[in-house]
């Protein structure tokens, strides 16, 4: 399924001439997103450094840690995803209400907060508390940064630029695991689960300092009737010779939406914008169901149950940042070179094979070391098919599927049911674990295998188009 079919008219700048950006422009729009992406580094950084400093929370009050039980540890990685679910579907609407640049800057401070309070809780369900607080933020970044870079990206890098998020994700999980595994050796003690959390107000800082000299999205600013601010922006990040043509095109758009209400659930009536909606709930929920962040999360906690010691385990945990960093860089080459589907169904069966290897090592091999390492080799193998191909893709295809009118609204509901599908599996993966083991690992590729098929129907390809013609694909498409 190909929205570039005969009915969707070229654009009339070819796609060389606009990769032909002049540098300046284009270190403008580079230094706007790495600015932007810090808040996927701390989406990264806050949803991986509980899997180093889970073993230590766990130990009792006098080792300098909380105490925590199996289900206790479940409560504590998941309340942080149940706030990410609240957030990204409120998050999503204060965008679409008051921009995307100061909802980035609200969500900044809430990153500050949210850290600071979950190093200095003294028991349990303060930390609950704060890691629900810090969710808000998390989820309410994981709707509106994909979408504000989307928006300010030409259609030809839109992919590249738009996966720096994604990057800088799987960096910030990299600085957990690798300042998780640091901090355990240097400092040695119970308690350092808090200086692990601490450190995530540092880029916190940086985001809301960097994103005070960015510019607000144009296609925003359009959607509000401010059109003279709009054509401002679009000129900052523009060859002077593109900007008319964008422009115009923005501003049809937004006139044929003039004088509908508000977007919310009533939009859902319109046949075309409720398989969009539903495609993008499910992209967005599955994508999660793929057992991703049980083994992100929980890692330590998995080769602990093959036999390794808590700071081995630490230490090889950072071979999953490692390749999922590497398996982005890779992914964001080939979405030059490969569209959105064929990427997001090869990584389907990647991550399905790589489950039956996790669940056959657990459940046939004995205790030993050579188990603990072909568990994480299996691991590795996933996470290279899932960030490489299905996150790269995921995240991009939310950030340009949805009409401009309905925009975050749109993105909030589906990143509401990524952040939920996550905390369902991030709540029950521990007790699951514990009760059933490697079979674990059986029901994830089932899951993945259902997807695999639901994707092969579902997927439609949206590379190389502007997000104007996108919608208009998907309103003939759907239209009844």
């Amino acid at each position: 399924m190909d929205v570039r079919d005969d009915t969707t008219p070229a654009p009339t700048t070819d796609a060389a001439d606009t990769g032909q950006a002049s540098p300046e422009v284009y270190r403008r729009l580079r230094t706007i997103t790495v600015i932007a992406t810090f808040g996927g580094l701390l989406f990264g950084y806050d949803t991986g450094v509980i899997s180093g400093a889970l073993p230590f929370m766990s130990r009792s009050p006098d080792e300098g840690g909380l105490g925590l039980t199996a289900l206790a540890e479940g409560v504590v990685a998941s309340s942080l995803v149940l706030g990410a679910a609240c957030g990204a579907l409120f998050g999503g609407r204060l965008a679409d209400r008051h921009g995307r640049r100061r909802t980035i800057l609200g969500l900044a401070v809430l990153f500050f907060v949210g850290a600071l309070g979950t190093a200095l809780a003294p028991e349990l369900w303060t930390m609950v508390l704060f890691r629900v607080l810090l969710g808000l933020a998390v989820g309410g970044a994981s709707a509106t940064v994909p979408v504000f870079i989307a928006e300010l990206a030409p259609a030809d890098r839109r992919g590249r630029l738009v996966t720096q998020n994604e990057l800088m994700i799987v960096t910030g999980q990299l600085l957990a695991y690798t300042s998780n595994a640091v901090i355990a050796r240097t400092v040695g003690e119970g308690g350092v689960w808090r200086w692990m959390l601490a450190i995530a107000t540092i880029p916190a800082v940086l985001l809301w300092i960097g994103m005070l000299f960015v510019p607000e999205s144009p296609r925003w600013l359009a959607s509000r009737g401010r059109f003279e601010d709009a054509e401002r922006t679009l000129g900052l990040i523009r060859d002077a010779r593109h900007v008319d043509e964008e422009f115009a095109e923005i501003k049809r758009r937004v006139t044929a939406d003039a004088g509908e209400p508000r977007a919310g659930w009533h939009d859902l009536g319109t046949p075309w914008v409720r398989r969009i909606v539903v495609f993008g709930f499910a992209l967005a929920s599955l994508t999660q169901l793929t057992g991703v962040n049980s083994i992100m999360y929980f890692a330590p906690t998995i080769l602990l149950d093959t036999g390794l010691g808590t700071q081995a385990a630490l230490t090889a945990t950072i071979a999953n940042g490692v390749v999922a960093v590497l398996a982005v860089s890779t992914g964001m080459w080939l979405l030059g070179r490969y569209g959105r589907r064929p990427m997001l169904l090869t990584g389907q069966v990647g991550v399905t094979f790589s489950l039956l290897l996790i669940a056959f090592f657990f459940m046939v091999l004995p205790e030993s070391p050579a188990r603990s390492y072909l568990v994480l080799g299996a691991m590795l193998t996933f996470l290279l098919f899932m960030q490489g191909c299905i996150a790269t893709v995921f995240w991009l295809m939310l950030s340009e599927i949805f009409p401009l009118r309905l925009r975050g609204f749109a993105m909030g509901t589906a990143v509401f049911g990524t952040w939920m599908a996550n905390f369902v599996v991030t709540l029950v993966f521990p007790p699951l674990i514990d009760a059933v083991g490697g079979t674990t690992f059986l029901l994830f590729a089932a899951v993945n295998a259902a997807t695999f098929v639901y994707y092969l129907r579902a997927v439609p390809e949206t590379r190389g188009r502007s997000m104007e013609a996108i919608e208009s694909y998907f309103r003939r498409q759907y239209a009844a």
